[in-house]
């Protein structure tokens, strides 16, 4: 798995694979966090914007999301995970 992210003002971009297949690109506000049904594989990414850097997971991406709010802690994007896998269950 691997996520690229980018910010374009007061939006974030994503893009990624899951398991060696794209995911496509995803685009949120940059105060929300990214879910897996943000992407879309007929969206591409970003023409220009600034470049934050490659993540291993959805998670990674939304913990440095939270820590750029100026959040310091993660536990919002940590609470947005655990709701994920109750779902899943």
């Amino acid at each position: 798995m691997g996520f690229y992210l980018w910010l374009d003002g007061d939006l974030a971009w994503a893009q990624g694979t899951y398991e060696y297949r794209p995911m496509g690109a995803a685009v949120i506000s940059a105060s929300d966090l990214f879910r897996r049904r943000d992407f879309s594989a007929r969206r591409k990414g970003p023409r220009m914007a600034e470049y934050v850097g490659q993540f291993a997971s959805i998670g990674h991406l939304n913990q440095e999301l939270v820590k750029r709010r100026g959040g310091g802690s993660d536990a919002a994007a940590r609470r947005h995970g655990e709701r994920l896998k109750e779902k899943r269950t």
